[in-house]
This record gives C-alpha cells, sequence and structure tokens, in this order.
C-alpha cells in the first residue's frame, strides 16, 4: 500500500498528490511513468512522474479527473492508501547536451513538461517555456514553471491572461525574433505536439514529443500505444514515451488515440453509481 502524503487540487478538474514510494523517488528519471490501481477493482492507469523527493521518499503525480480511475482517486484523501504504485516505467528523457531549448506544454502536458524544464535548468540550460490553456481558471503550476524557466510565456485560447493565442503563436514569435534553439521539447494533445513540429521541422529544430495520451496499461500488451515512428513500430510505453517529432506518423498515432472513446464512456456509465456511493461516502469522512 502507498500512503498519499499530499494532495491538492490544482483547479476544479485537476489534482496532485504525494505519494510514499520511496524506491521509486530514488530512481524516477523525467519523461519516466508509474502505473497506479486504486483497489482489487480498479483499472491499470499510467501516470507521468511529476516530480519526486527522494529525501522524503515521495513521488509526485498529477491528473485530469476524466475516467472512472482517476475520479476514484480523487475520492482518497490525505493519509489514505492506493494498493498499487508501480514504476519507474518508461525510458527517461535524454537531456544532455541540450544547452537553449523550449520546453512547450499544452493543458495537462504542462505538468509532464515542468519536470523536463526544471531538469534542463538544474542543468544550466536556457530554457524557454511556452504553455496555453484554455483560459486562465485552467492555469496550473505558474510559480514552479517561473522558477524552472529562464523565460516563461503563458497563452490561453481566449486571451483571458492578455496573452490570446496557442503555444504554436509563441514559438512563432519567438523564431521570427531571432531566438534560437538547440532543441524543442512538446508535450501536450497529440494535435499541439504535430502543430509544434510542423513549425520546428522546416527550421530543422530538432523536437521531441511525448506519446504518453495514447498509452493505456503501460507494459505494450494491450497494443493501444504502437506509434510508427521512422517506418518502424514502435510502442509508447516501452520504447518511448519520447520519440523525435520528425519521425512520428501523426495521421496513425491521432487516429489510435481514439479508438478507446467509446469502451471508456460505457465504463464509466457503468461505474457511474459505484463512484457516486465513493464520493458520498468520502464527503461523510469515510474511504
Amino acid at each position: 500500500m502507498y500512503r498519499i502524503v499530499t494532495k491538492r487540487a490544482l483547479h476544479e478538474t485537476v489534482t496532485l498528490m504525494e505519494v510514499e514510494a520511496p524506491y521509486i523517488a530514488k530512481k524516477a528519471k523525467p519523461g519516466q511513468f508509474i502505473i497506479f490501481r486504486v483497489d482489487e477493482d480498479g483499472e491499470r492507469v499510467p501516470l507521468t512522474v511529476a516530480g519526486t523527493d527522494p529525501v522524503r521518499g515521495t513521488v509526485t503525480i498529477i491528473f485530469q479527473k476524466v475516467g472512472y480511475s482517476t475520479k476514484r482517486l480523487d475520492c482518497l484523501n490525505e493519509g489514505d492508501s492506493i494498493l498499487d504504485f508501480v514504476g519507474p516505467l518508461g525510458v527517461a528523457s535524454h537531456l544532455d547536451g541540450m544547452k537553449k531549448v523550449a520546453v512547450i506544454g499544452g493543458g495537462l502536458g504542462v505538468a509532464i513538461a515542468y519536470p523536463q524544464a526544471k531538469a534542463l535548468h538544474d542543468m544550466g540550460a536556457e530554457v524557454d517555456v511556452i504553455v496555453g490553456f484554455r483560459n486562465t481558471d485552467l492555469m496550473i503550476l505558474m510559480d514552479e514553471l517561473k522558477e524552472a524557466s529562464t523565460n516563461l510565456y503563458v497563452m490561453t485560447d481566449d486571451g483571458s491572461n492578455g496573452h490570446k493565442g496557442f503555444v504554436t503563436t509563441a514559438l512563432e514569435e519567438q523564431l521570427k525574433a531571432g531566438k534560437e534553439y538547440d532543441h524543442v521539447i512538446a508535450i501536450g494533445p497529440l494535435v499541439m505536439m504535430r502543430a509544434v513540429v510542423n513549425i520546428t521541422k522546416p527550421r530543422n529544430i530538432p523536437t521531441v514529443i511525448s506519446m504518453n495520451p495514447i498509452m493505456v496499461d503501460g507494459t505494450g500488451m494491450c497494443g493501444s500505444c504502437r506509434v510508427t515512428v521512422g517506418g518502424e513500430m514502435k510502442f509508447a510505453c516501452v520504447d518511448g514515451p519520447d520519440f523525435d517529432g520528425f519521425a512520428v506518423d501523426w495521421d496513425e498515432a491521432i487516429a489510435r488515440s481514439k479508438m478507446y472513446r467509446k469502451e471508456e464512456a460505457e465504463s464509466m456509465e457503468r461505474k457511474a453509481c459505484n463512484l457516486l456511493n465513493v464520493e458520498l461516502q468520502t464527503k461523510r469522512g469515510g474511504n
């Protein structure tokens, strides 16, 4: 059992938790992920490691409450325990040699981009962090991102923070202003990452993307995270999740990301009553 040390709502639909997992905390590196299972009836769900504290023996995860398992996890509180918490899994990000980098995160991808930016900043790299949200109510990790960046650019779809546009808008502006990057790291929705690649590829700026959005079981057995990279079949959870953005077959990856939507909706509908009961118990002080 893995005890929840800290629980904090980042906004209405996103939660941060620190989980006591000392062995994972000692070994996990940026880009890797864990798999959790709330209880014996729970699904196995992969989540990227958002941070670690080897001294305290904790691993930070950030998740959006979109399905049964994440909503069930959010019903737990500090002091409660998670049945399974396995990791670190996946291949750690290769950050050595990067000197001037743009780290780009969209939506919840910001939580995954943060540890990359922090690691690069701690290594002495010049790091421009570009993040995008639909509006100011959905913005997360602003203080942490400021500390992990040389320059921070925040965009909102509706312009509610004074900077209207997408992450690609800010990237284009920096490149047109003469900013030179030796690498770009993009993490977020697949369509966003493809849009970033469409900007960087003609300029020949090496671009690393993360295929964590298409992972399901985290071991390569389910096959949903198959992605063609450079004409070869790869598994995001085993060979990645980081890949060369220029080499990814984006049309195939985006189509694959939609393959379980029907099943996910049906599962959520079947378990809705159980989740409601759990939420009511939580409000009453139960587990």
